[in-house]
Parts: structure tokens; sequence; C-alpha cells
């Protein structure tokens, strides 16, 4: 009896430990990349204080008086001046405010004659004031580990006085195609009985969407000693590595047998398309063979590599949520299906639907085009009806 997917996940993350591999790089090199340890505030910002536009600083019960102005405070400089009853002090968006002040008038809502400050227009009290620790306060966490820094975060790390900062080595995904029907990039088919290996690009394509490195091993052909030989070679350069084909019930499938020689944690799942996936461990490192068919395999490297790269940088499921189908769909095998669709906003309500989508096997790659996503159909499902509430997974 083949195990659930719900089983095999649950086995994986049993065999999943912690990743351990940090760098220090410089900020301007890590958009994208993923922080590997929590950042805190190391003080209130703004620290005093601090204006918020151009105007005049004073206290907020003589906005009925005429104001004597004592002087200026201009941006990144310390105020000089200390504001009492009856008097103000000029100044700009960004400047500390002068001490005694607790009310900035904007410039538009005064009058000025010689020294002297005349209020048109009252404004509230504090008004364009920042208050202290606006922004964050001392020993809050700002970004936590695991955060994906993209252009604010890496600006709030300039802010900080950060230049290098700890994230997460890229994991290396190797990608090993297997086949002795596939021919590699550049290479001349010999008869229509070939085609050209588009696995290892897609699966290479996928791990560097998912803040990982990609190493593509030469195309393996269907040979059992060669097989054996390549996987422990590959393994010896990677953290993941992906074999594609050579995992079903033919007579050339190498590849099962020699995936046998590690620690087997996962043979078959009643899914499709993949059910006859493997994964084995050798040590720390994971292999998942896949299917040969491209359809097949981007989807089971979505479902199951991308697991174990989530765990180890910390990254949430967010891309699994729900949706309205659009339509009906009858279900074509007994199995738990993920069917590519199409995926709609509108009214505040997410629509998927089958559009264009073709019938047919697991060898179909434009099924996935278009910012495509996957349809979970149930195992003891039967047809979905329009309208039906369904699960979806948005690839990367």
């Amino acid at each position: 009896m083949l195990m659930s997917y719900e089983q095999s996940l649950k086995i994986l993350h049993s065999h999943i430990n912690t990743y351990e591999k940090i760098e220090k790089i410089a900020i301007t090199q890590c958009l994208g990349r993923i922080l590997a340890v929590d950042i805190k505030a190391p003080k209130n910002q703004p620290e005093f204080l601090t204006s918020a536009m151009d105007g005049y600083a004073i206290q907020f019960q003589d906005q009925d008086k005429a104001l004597e102005i004592l002087g200026l405070t201009p941006a990144g400089t310390m105020p000089e001046f200390k504001v009492k009853a009856g008097t103000c002090v000029k100044t700009f968006t960004g400047s500390l405010m002068s001490q005694g002040s607790d009310t900035l008038v904007p410039i538009e809502n005064v009058q000025v004659k010689n020294n002297t400050l005349f209020i048109k227009k009252k404004v509230a009290k504090g008004f364009a004031v920042r208050q202290v620790g606006e922004n964050y306060k001392k020993d809050e966490i700002l970004l936590q580990k695991g955060t994906k820094l993209s252009y604010s975060e890496i600006a709030l790390l300039a802010e900080l006085g950060f230049f290098h900062i700890s994230v997460f080595v890229k994991p290396i995904i190797g990608v090993l195609s297997s086949g002795s029907e596939i021919k590699d990039l550049g290479e001349c088919l010999d008869h229509p009985a070939q085609i050209h290996s588009s696995n290892h690009i897609a699966i290479a394509s996928l791990a560097k969407m998912l803040s990982s490195q990609a190493r593509i091993f030469p195309l393996l052909k269907d040979d059992k000693k060669a097989s054996l030989s390549m996987i422990e070679n590959a393994l010896c350069s990677c953290d993941i590595l992906i074999t594609t084909g050579g995992v079903s019930m033919g007579d050339f499938d190498f590849l099962k047998q020699a995936i046998k020689e590690y620690t087997l944690i996962i043979d078959k799942v009643d899914i499709k398309p993949g059910r006859h996936i493997k994964i084995a461990k050798s040590n720390e490192k994971f292999i998942i063979a896949l299917p040969g068919f491209p359809y097949s395999a981007m989807v089971m490297f979505n479902l199951y590599a991308r697991e174990i790269l989530n765990s180890w940088l910390l990254q949430s499921k967010d891309y699994i949520c729900k949706a309205f189908l659009q339509g009906t769909y009858q279900k074509k095998t007994p199995h738990l299906e993920f069917v590519t669709c199409n995926i709609k906003f509108k009214n505040g309500r997410i629509l998927a639907n089958l559009e264009g989508k073709k019938e047919g096997s697991s060898a179909i790659i434009n099924n996935l085009n278009n910012k495509a996503a996957l349809m979970m159909v149930p195992k003891e499902c039967e047809i979905l009806e329009n309208e039906s509430l369904i699960d979806i997974i948005f690839m990367p």
C-alpha cells in the first residue's frame, strides 16, 4: 500500500535537521539572501523629539502670543536654544526639537515680523513632532532570523549602521538527469526517439528561485555501474541531489537501484504525478529521485525539495491557500492529484480555472507556464463542482 502525501511529509520532516551553514556578506550584496540572526534595535529611533516638517518649535500653550525667535536649528546639528514661555526656535525637517518645546507650527501657518513670530493658524499639541522610539524601541526585534532580505530590509540594516550581515549559505542543489534517450543542450538528435533534456535546466532554475545554488552534473546514461559512481561523486559537492528519470518500473531504470544503496526514507507515494518518487539520506544530505517526465519532475521538486529548503532557511509555507474553482474537474486517477491551474484575483476572492491546460501525460511542460499554480484534488474525490473551495499551491 502506498503511503499518503501527509505521511511522506511527516517522515521527511523527521529527517530534516537544523541548517547551520552561515556566512557574513556586505549588505550591498545581500539582496534576496536569508537572514541567519535576529536583528535588534541598539537604541531608540529617533533618540530625541524630532521635527517632521519645516516650521517653528514652540510650547503648545503659547499659540496666542507673539513669540521671540531665539534662532534656528538646522538638521544634523544639536539644538543650541531652550524654549521658554514666549519664545520659539526655527526648526527644519529632521532637526531635533529644542529643549522645552513640544509642538511644531508649520511655516505656512505663521507670519514673521522682524524677529517676532505670529501664529495665524493653530495646531494640535505635538503636531509634526516625531516621538522618541517612533521607528523602533531599544532591543525591539526588527528583523527575524529567516527573513528574506529585500530593499526595505536592506535600507533598515543601513540605517542601523550594518555593513556586514550574517546570512545562510545558499544550499547547493545538485541536478543529475538520466536516460539514454536524452541529449544535452547544443547536441544534435540522432533520431526521433531522442529528446533534448529540460529537467536539469528546470530544476536548476527552481533551485535558484528558492534561495539556493544549482550545480548541474553531466547527463547520465542508463547504466547501473555509472549510476552508483555518479551519485557518490555528486553527493560530495551538494546538500541535496536531485535525480530525474530511472525510478519507475522499466528494465533500464537503474537509478532506483542505486539510491537503495543509501538510507531510503520514502519509497513511492500515493500521488499523481510522481508516485514513484524515492528519497534517501546520506548523513545530512538528501537524494531525491524524481520521475523523468518534466512536468512530474518540476511538481515533485516543488512538493518535496521545497519542504527541505523551507525548513533549512526558516521560510513559511505562505504559498498554500484556498481558492474557488471556476468550472468542474473530473478526477482522472485514484490518487491525490496535483493539477495545474490558472489563478485570478477578483472581488477579494482567489479564483482557479483550467483554461488552456492540456490533458495528457506528465510531459506537458507548457501546462506550468504563465505563473500556473497546483490544484490539490483529494484522493477520495471523484469530481470537483463549480465554486468548490480547493487547496492550491503557488509555484515559486
